[in-house]
């Protein structure tokens, strides 16, 4: 199993490359949460995320026919451009197999850090098969995502610089894909103080750690669903369960919802972007069912990297948009003459919503001839101001059909 001396050896190898990434304390999350939250800003680390340290770690401690032969692994995204760059750097061939729906701004960045991308497969699961396939006909040495002591403990060295910055650490929350960074995290933290809680965080909809804790082994999925593709894997590694299973206090789950809501108040409220994988440690401290802590409970969510396709980041901030009731869309009828629009428009207006867009179809077979329907896109400041307009529109008479799934609260 990966031990401490792992971890402080590892320093030493990936301090040339890998970055001492900033500590901030967040003015913003410890008002909203009453803990004193410290965030670990691994997105600005090279490459936008935390996996150059593995990836360096390994690549430096093969043997030099090894690095002769080169190496290949799978990854849906950040690892690959960890052991592209890593490889490039310590001057060793690499070919990196990327799951085929693979974000193309990882696929394109990959390869501009020397790796040869393959693309194959639905997803990760799929890409290692034929990573372990090249392995075996290239002669290649296969540098593993997480499953690797090596990998582990370059992921580590974050932990030293979470306990060197922040001595006083109650707690740190880590995302968890295939367990790799948790891991070596975790060792590092526990090194420093045993007392100190570790806890892990999945997306529901690729939960294998959670499961395989509660089950007692190994639980592979047959398929994972959500928005954190950084870490939607099938199965955690047996390395990182054995790991996981003495060294991480406690491992929950999130909502895609959350995990969008967290990614949202990162941009707002820190101006800093993190895709999904990386906002989930904060979504498992903002969201109500995510963990529990003190008053004052000094928290380092780890925000592990910020490498979003920007088609995903519009997608998901509208939808953070929509779960903290900053946009509404919407439909109603209204009567086919003139002043109707107006009058609508009014009461919006005097409640201090913005429209941003609006359509009036009055062709439809489903609306009466003397009808429109409308369909409206506002700006709103929060849920109460939702609740408000819904209500005050209902109340005037208008039927309203909500389009973009929010649900008032009230």
């Amino acid at each position: 199993m990966i031990t401490f001396e792992d971890v402080l050896d590892a320093r030493e190898r990936v301090s040339g490359v890998a970055r001492h990434t900033p500590l901030e304390y967040s003015y913003a999350f410890s008002e909203m949460t009453g803990a004193d939250v410290h965030l670990k800003l691994e997105n600005f680390q090279r490459t936008g995320a935390f996996k150059i340290r593995g990836a360096m770690n390994r690549i430096e401690t093969l043997s030099a026919d090894q690095q002769a032969a080169g190496v290949v692994t799978a990854s849906a995204g950040n690892h690959a451009q960890g052991v592209a760059l890593a490889a490039t750097r310590a001057g060793v061939d690499s070919k990196i197999v990327m799951p085929e729906h693979a974000p193309v701004s990882k696929v394109k960045a990959t390869e501009r850090y020397g790796g040869e991308t393959v693309l194959h497969g639905a997803d990760y699961s799929d890409a290692q098969a034929e990573a372990h396939r090249i392995e075996r006909e290239e002669g290649r040495t296969y540098v593993h995502a997480f499953d690797d002591e090596m990998v582990m403990a370059g992921q580590g060295t974050i932990g030293l610089e979470i306990v060197d910055d922040c001595p006083d650490v109650d707690t740190v929350i880590v995302p968890i894909g295939g367990g790799g960074l948790i891991s070596g995290i975790a060792t590092a933290v526990k090194a420093h103080d045993p007392d100190v809680r570790v806890i892990g965080v999945q997306a529901e909809g690729a939960s294998s750690a959670a499961e395989s804790l509660r089950k007692g082994e190994i639980y592979e999925r047959e398929s994972v669903d959500t928005i954190a593709d950084g870490i939607a894997t099938r199965r955690i590694g047996d390395r990182t369960f054995d790991v996981i299973k003495e060294r991480v206090d406690e491992v929950v789950t999130v909502d895609d919802e959350s995990i969008a809501i967290a990614l949202t108040y990162l941009l707002e409220r820190e101006k800093a972007l993190a895709e999904g994988a990386g906002a989930i440690s904060l979504a498992a401290l903002l969201d109500d069912d995510g963990i529990e802590y003190d008053e004052g409970e000094t928290i380092v969510p780890a925000i592990c990297g910020g490498n979003i396709d920007l088609n995903v980041l519009t997608t998901v901030v509208m939808r953070g948009l929509v779960a903290t009731g900053r946009y509404l869309r919407f439909r109603t009828i209204l009567k086919d003459q003139p002043g109707a629009l107006v009058e609508l428009g009014t009461i919006i207006a005097a409640l201090r919503a913005n429209i941003t867009a609006f359509h009036h179809d009055r062709t439809s077979r489903d609306v009466a001839m003397n009808d429109a329907r409308v369909e409206l896109e506002v700006e709103t400041r929060g849920p109460e101001h939702v609740d408000e307009l819904l209500s005050t529109l209902r109340g005037e008479g208008y039927e309203v059909e909500i389009v973009n799934g929010y649900q008032m609260s009230v």
